[in-house]
Formats: C-alpha cells, structure tokens, sequence
C-alpha cells in the first residue's frame, strides 16, 4: 500500500510538460468549424500521463467520418512528440513526428506518408486552425479548417430553409 502512495506522489508531481517538450496544452478544448455547410469538430484533452487525446468528427454533404488521435512519445523516439492518427476504417496509426512547437504552433511531419505529410495546427484567441499538406498526384496540396472554440457537443446552426 506505502508503494502505491508512494508512486501515486510521484505521479502527481510530475510536470505536465517534460523539458524539452512544448506545452500543446493552448490546444485543449472543444473546436467547431462549419464552413461551406459542413461541420467539423475537435475535441483535445490536456497532457494527463504523457498524451493529449484527441477526436475529430466531420458531417454535412452526405459525409460522415471521424478520426482518432493523440499527442505522445513513442518508443522509437521517447524524446520527441509525435501526432498519431487513426481515421475511421484505418487498420493501424499514423505517426506525425513533432518538427517545431510552441506558444501557439506545432507543426508535424511524416515524409514517408501516402497524404498528408504535414500537420500543422496555429492558435490566436478563440480561434484554431487545423492544416494538413504534402504531395499527392503530384502537386503540393492542402486542406485548411477554421475552428472557433465552443461549448462541448456544440453543433452548427441548421441551414435556413431560405437557402
């Protein structure tokens, strides 16, 4: 019993943040986008025990996916965060190594990766922008999603009738 104290104290006086590791946690909360008739949310927890988890959902145009994620180390490179990723229907993770992060940017990249093979998330005030970016079919291409922050479970206005 003395030993689960004991590390339960070591625990919970671990940083939040390692050195060396930016502090994503201006990432955390709950993200609405609903641009061109669809509807895009994200959700990111704080680091709590080294990972910040992440979900994505995407509806609207006869479109439903969702997309499991987080923020970690890995085993292959304990020093260094990595953005893993899997959508729906995937079999297995995708990881995004940490390139640059800080106060109000990361950026994650995996050159080896079919699309995308840059992640890219900025913050200013309430607003949060997603990017991902790379070559596919030959040509430098990006998607770009604008995030205000909301309150969870949050949805898009339902479309006017008048439209």
């Amino acid at each position: 019993m003395a030993t689960l104290l004991m590390a339960a104290a070591l625990v919970s006086q671990a940083p939040a943040t390692p050195p060396g590791q930016p502090d994503l946690g201006w990432m955390a909360g709950y993200w609405l986008s609903c641009e061109n008739g669809v509807e895009v949310s994200e959700t990111w927890s704080t680091r709590r025990g080294g990972v910040m988890m992440g979900y994505g959902i995407t509806f609207g145009r006869q479109a439903f996916s969702w997309e499991q994620t987080r923020i970690e180390t890995t085993a292959d490179a304990p020093e260094i965060l990595s953005f893993i990723s899997r959508p729906r229907g995937a079999s297995s993770d995708t990881a995004f190594r940490l390139v640059r992060g800080g106060p109000g940017e990361v950026v994650f990249e995996n050159p080896g990766h079919d699309f995308p093979q840059r992640i890219i998330y900025r913050r200013s005030g309430d607003r949060l922008t997603g990017r991902i970016e790379g070559m596919a079919d030959g040509r430098l291409q990006s998607m770009e999603w604008h995030y205000a922050a909301a309150p969870l479970n949050r949805h898009c206005p339902a479309p006017s009738p008048n439209r």
